[in-house]
């Protein structure tokens, strides 16, 4: 089984938002591979959706989740799957926002430091390790709003239109870090 997190904040009012990427990504993800809808996990704090593979003669499992918990505490919902279906930290990948990487770019991260993001920081510290691999999402930054009060901001109509030109590498990088 593998594990794909996005991360957010639950809640209308987080809807399109820049720290609610990880969420964004993780519908598209649902939405092109035919994954069933999100259901509320109240054991994991989570919604989940799985789904059934068969590449290459093999066949495995994918998890997707969206934590329930708010953004700065998503390392529980982590921690709760992982123990429950007996995962290691090396079966989930984690689709976050970065500010440090301009909007409409991404990087694949593994075994690196939360770099100040909270929600990967408290998921490094609730599994015990950074060594998981990370897809950051660009959503640039601002020089005049704080970074705390930017990341809950909605896309500009031209910012989402960068986002959305993204859709597909970011897939591909997906079904890559999967296989």
């Amino acid at each position: 089984m593998k594990i794909v997190i996005g991360l957010g904040n639950p809640g209308e009012k987080y809807t399109g938002t820049r720290h609610n990427i990880g969420f964004y990504f993780v519908d598209k993800i649902r939405n092109n591979f035919n994954f069933p809808e999100f259901s509320f996990n109240k054991k994991f704090n989570a919604e989940t959706s799985s789904q059934k593979f068969e590449i290459r003669n093999s066949k495995f499992e994918i998890l997707l989740i969206k934590p329930q918990t708010f953004m700065n505490l998503s390392g529980d919902s982590i921690k709760a799957i992982l123990d429950f279906y007996k995962l290691t930290p090396e079966d989930i990948l984690v689709i976050q926002d970065d500010l440090d990487i301009p909007l409409g770019e991404y990087k694949i991260a593994t075994d690196s430091r939360s770099a100040g993001h909270n929600g990967v920081q408290d998921i490094i510290e609730k599994i015990g390790t950074q060594t998981f691999t990370r897809l950051r999402i660009g959503v640039g930054k601002s020089d005049t709003i704080p970074a705390e009060s930017y990341v809950l901001q909605k896309f500009s109509d031209e910012e989402l239109e960068k986002i959305k030109s993204l859709e597909e590498k970011v897939l591909e990088e997906i079904k890559k870090a999967l296989n």
